[in-house]
């Protein structure tokens, strides 16, 4: 199917003519692809807004750089205890392999079901990418539920984007987007936290309706309304 007047008025408006009379033509790929507009010789490729998206093999070659670029700012290193640390550290070595990077991609779906095989103390939890097109910009994993350490550090809900994509609004954007998720899951409100020096984090919480219940072990503790 082609793209609608109203995507039309819009493109004309984002990408206006090239030359006297050039228009867009065609959208091969609409409804659920990235499209490429012909202008009559021309090709412009659209870029759609970043989703959260389900784990997917096809980002593999954006994940793997966005995996380098974590590592060379320290992480995944033995003292790092993070969700993103200990994946690095635990699976960094076998994601290039794309049976093995599939593999990979196939448990963090699972593991959001109450009945799969996890370490003792875990919850089950939904993990998402933040993708625009094929390209990695980050990754938000919903935990079911809480425990006693979760209600101290971690919370439900936590989120990293990779160091080439920040500043740019994509946390606040990623978290605003999981809430509903998380609502779905009867999350409401969800906790989040971050360090108490973390003025970036802060933001995106705030900016998201958190409510600031208090500081513990130098972790600010934030409720957010998922409704």
């Amino acid at each position: 199917m082609g793209p609608s007047t109203p995507l039309i008025t819009t493109l004309r408006r984002a990408y206006p003519p090239l030359r006297p009379g050039s228009v867009p033509v065609a959208c091969p790929g609409w409804g659920g692809e990235i499209p490429v507009c012909a202008t009559r010789g021309e090709l412009v490729r659209l870029s759609l807004m970043p989703r959260l998206l389900p784990p997917a093999t096809a980002v593999q070659a954006s994940f793997l750089t966005a995996m380098k670029e974590f590592q060379a700012e320290g992480r995944g290193g033995a003292d790092d205890n993070s969700m993103l640390g200990r994946e690095i550290h635990q699976n960094g070595d076998r994601w290039d392999d794309p049976g093995q990077f599939a593999s990979y991609v196939s448990r963090l779906r699972a593991d959001a079901l109450e009945e799969a095989p996890r370490p003792e103390g875990h919850v089950p939890g939904t993990t998402l990418w933040w993708v625009d097109d094929e390209e990695y910009l980050g990754r938000l994993a919903i935990r079911h539920r809480l425990t006693a350490h979760l209600r101290e550090v971690g919370g439900h809900i936590g989120y990293d984007v990779r160091p080439s994509a920040r500043r740019r609004g994509h946390a606040t954007a990623m978290l605003a987007a999981a809430l509903p998720v998380a609502h779905r899951l009867f999350i409401d409100p969800a906790l989040l936290t971050c360090d108490e020096g973390n003025a970036p984090s802060r933001k995106v919480i705030e900016a998201n309706g958190g409510v600031f219940e208090d500081t513990r072990n130098g972790k600010r503790r934030y409720w957010v309304p998922t409704s």
